[in-house]
């Protein structure tokens, strides 16, 4: 796991030093403590020259374009694996971040076809597919998670890609001087001329939803959407294409397979998928919240490992209300692994907040966040590779939304919704739309609170993309929802594992978002997938996963209600310390900001005690915003020590 940086100049200008690289690779320089490089290279003259990296260094020959890299070492800690790596020719050079869990599939091929290998890492095995199959093709061959830049100098083209899912992140700016992309928007602080502003286009989506589907909070850097790349050459300039769309996924359900065919099934399909991805040379553990999917990949990686050697970490809570510790010394005990738990509280909560910020890059939308914070820091200490569960929920339907979604109309959501727009009957309307059903679900904040939040607020404008999104979507209901979810919900939930591990070091792998595991899963039969029981009364998400789980761990274990990764943030908001923040440094930066009603803010956070769940949720949403914007748009000193 690792980091990429890198710009060329789109005028043709040639680069005289490294005085703006250095620092871009150096900001990211958690992402990959190993190693690093940087070469220059022309896509004009088709040559590439190698740089220090570790002081500035003047650049003799004629180059337009630079990349650079920092190495987390998981396969082949040998100097082999260095990055950027260039092609025996030296006229391809790539750097990759990431892991492909099917490389080595491919190497007896590539050496039959005449390619020398030199390391033993994925890396060189993505270069000769790349040297034999071209770019797209290269990338339907991957099984993994990734982000790639390859410079060819031979067709003097410049790529950039993000694996299908999301799972790795890419960024990029285009104007009419610089190409310029990143695994980290704060590299881009470095580039000449360059400052952070507020894209306030995407104000009305972020509010409601808390992330943005399309660009970024950034007015003019872009996020590279999951499953495209970027083509770009002086000649044809920028062009993104689509090479993988989950919507081309049809379930296909044979109607005569019986549940446990189905369940055996998945047990292999998932058992292979953690399999692949216990590959490495550094130590592996499991993030094990306790709950079923993280403890389905822990007893799979458990079986597959030595015995007794293989260890896990946990976030637990002094509120028993949020703590799922006893179901995860369930699996420590069954299991009889080494078990690691570490309490968040709210002293911690407040003194790594402005921290967690910095490295999210976005507002902490999710609460929990910090959380993942603090497990990966302590993770440290014991691992450098974790596999965790995410992407379970996405994939098999896991959330008690899609119940809503696919029966829309019983009597007891209908009188919930009356009650919840009994002041906004155009709400209760809209859930009488299938598209909005669909969508809102994920909303965060209720829209009559963000009107009142942001006078400039429009509704339509929030949903827009995401209607649009939903609406060209194939399949039944029940899919439709799996790939908006995946196309909406998950990216936002894979970036915040990925900035808070790696701002440990640490390298987070999603055995669930397998590729031939999630291909499989649209085989599987609706039917055993969501289960309405007891005339009705009784609903069940993600069935087969949780019979998996009965089998392993116990009725009791897989059939409780499902708690999520959840926060005691009214008391944590109640700490003294975390009022006098809120009140004298967050409070007051709403107010000079002048985007929100500071005092709504004010009178929330007078009554946080007595505020209801979706007050304290939107209250939430703007902190959280504040805090962000004054790293980033206030330009603040970047303190990056823990």
């Amino acid at each position: 796991m690792c980091g990429i940086v890198g710009y060329i100049k789109v005028n043709r200008e040639y680069i005289t030093d490294t005085s703006s690289i250095l620092p871009m690779l150096k900001v990211q320089e958690h992402r990959g403590p190993d190693d690093s490089g940087i070469r220059a290279f022309s896509l004009i003259n088709g040559h590439s020259q190698k740089l220090k990296s570790d002081k500035p260094d003047a650049i003799g020959g004629q180059f337009e374009g630079l990349l650079g890299f920092n190495r987390l070492s998981i396969m082949d800690l040998s100097a082999n694996g260095h990055q950027p790596m260039i092609s025996p020719d030296n006229k391809v050079v790539l750097a990759f971040n990431g892991e492909i869990y099917n490389a080595f599939d491919y190497k007896q091929e590539l050496e039959e076809w005449g390619y020398k290998f030199r390391s033993s890492t994925d890396t060189e095995v993505v270069l000769a597919l790349y040297l034999k199959y071209g770019f797209e093709a290269m990338l339907n061959k991957l099984n993994g998670m990734f982000a790639i830049v390859i410079a060819d100098l031979r067709t003097q083209k410049l790529f950039v890609a993000r694996d299908r899912f999301g799972i790795k992140p890419m960024y990029f700016i285009s104007n009419h001087s610089t190409f310029a992309f990143s695994s980290e928007l704060k590299s881009f602080k470095y580039l000449e001329n360059f400052s952070y502003s507020l894209n306030r286009d995407k104000l009305d989506e972020y509010l409601l939803f808390r992330n943005n589907l399309k660009d970024t909070l950034f007015k003019d850097i872009n996020s590279l959407d999951p499953g495209t790349y970027i083509e770009y050459s002086h000649q044809d300039g920028l062009r993104v294409r689509k090479y993988f769309n989950i919507d081309d996924y049809v379930r296909k359900s044979d109607h005569h397979i019986d549940l446990n065919s189905s369940r055996e099934k998945l047990e292999g399909w998932l058992g292979d998928s953690v399999q692949r991805q216990l590959m490495s040379d550094v130590k592996l553990g499991c993030q094990l919240s306790g709950g079923i999917d993280s403890s389905l990949v822990t007893w799979l990686a458990n079986n597959n490992s030595n015995k007794g050697n293989f260890e896990s970490v946990s976030i637990v809570f002094n509120d028993v209300r949020f703590s799922e510790e006893k179901y995860i010394d369930i699996v420590r005990d069954q299991l009889g692994i080494q078990s690691h738990k570490f309490v968040l509280d709210s002293e911690y909560y407040l003194n790594h907040f402005e921290q967690a910020t910095w490295h999210l890059e976005t507002p902490l939308n999710h609460p929990n966040t910090i959380g993942i914070y603090k497990l990966s820091q302590r993770a440290k200490e014991y691992v450098t590779v974790l596999l965790s569960g995410e992407g379970a929920d996405e994939v098999f339907g896991g959330y008690g939304r899609f119940y809503d979604i696919y029966y829309p109309f019983r009597f007891k959501k209908l009188m919930s919704e009356f009650k919840k727009n009994r002041s906004n009957f155009g709400g209760l309307l809209d859930y009488l739309s299938p598209e909005m059903r669909a969508v809102m679900p994920t909303a965060f904040m209720n829209p009559t609170f963000a009107k009142g939040m942001f006078s400039d607020f429009s509704f339509d404008k929030a949903v827009e993309d995401r209607i649009n999104m939903y609406k060209d979507l194939n399949g039944s209901v029940f899919d439709r929802q799996v790939k908006y979810e995946m196309k909406t919900y998950l990216p936002d939930l894979l970036i915040r594992q990925d900035k808070m591990s790696m701002a440990h070091s640490i390298e987070n792998r999603v055995p669930f978002l397998d590729n031939d595991l999630v291909k499989n899963a649209f085989s599987i039969p609706e039917k055993y997938l969501m289960i309405r029981a007891n005339n009705g009364k009784q609903n069940t998400e993600k069935y087969l996963l949780k019979k998996m789980g009965e089998n392993v761990f116990g009725e009791g274990f897989a059939f409780r209600d499902k708690m999520g990764f959840g926060i005691p943030i009214r008391e944590f908001f109640s700490n003294k310390r975390f009022m006098e923040y809120l009140n004298d440094k967050a409070l007051e930066g709403i107010k000079t900001r002048g985007l929100f009603n500071h005092t709504q803010v004010t009178n929330w956070l007078s009554k946080i005690d007595r505020l209801r769940f979706d007050e304290l949720e939107a209250l939430w949403v703007i902190i959280a915003f504040e805090t962000w914007a004054s790293k980033y748009i206030d330009n603040e000193d970047w303190n990056t020590s823990d």
